[in-house]
């Protein structure tokens, strides 16, 4: 049984890319399951195992509001605003992290290329920061 086959429309869900969002349609018949609208206006398609249907996503990333435990998610602000350079230094050693518009940090690898640049022509600095160090 996937996690989506009782899902109906107006349930509440949580994307990890998008953050909150409700259920507008089902698919009964078709590869996705439902359409999620998110309260940034994002229309996004999901299979029944909660997949995107855009990026290259191979795990789930959206799940009903209830069942999110976010208590080991980063969602600490911004401490410091780079430079448009310091951001582009910090992307070529693989030490940038963005924002996503759910409040969650993740690896700027992850990012659709052009992604970066795009925030810098906006000049969302803010959006960036350098990875912090790892735990050994």
């Amino acid at each position: 049984m996937a996690y989506f086959d009782k899902v109906k429309v107006k349930d509440k869900l949580f994307g990890l890319v998008f953050g909150a969002g409700k259920v507008s349609q089902v698919f009964e018949d078709s590869h996705y399951k439902m359409m999620v609208k998110f309260k940034n206006g994002h229309e996004v398609p999901y299979t029944e195992d909660g997949i995107p249907g855009w990026g290259n996503f191979k795990k789930q990333t959206i799940f009903y509001k209830d069942d999110i435990d976010l208590t080991d998610v980063d969602f600490a602000p911004v401490t410091k605003v780079l430079s448009p350079k310091k951001i582009i230094k910090l992307r070529e050693k693989k030490k940038l992290e963005v924002r996503l518009p759910s409040g969650i940090w993740t690896d700027c690898s992850k990012c659709v290329v052009g992604y970066v640049e795009d925030m810098l022509e906006a000049e969302n600095y803010h959006l960036f920061r350098k990875a912090p160090k790892k735990d050994k």
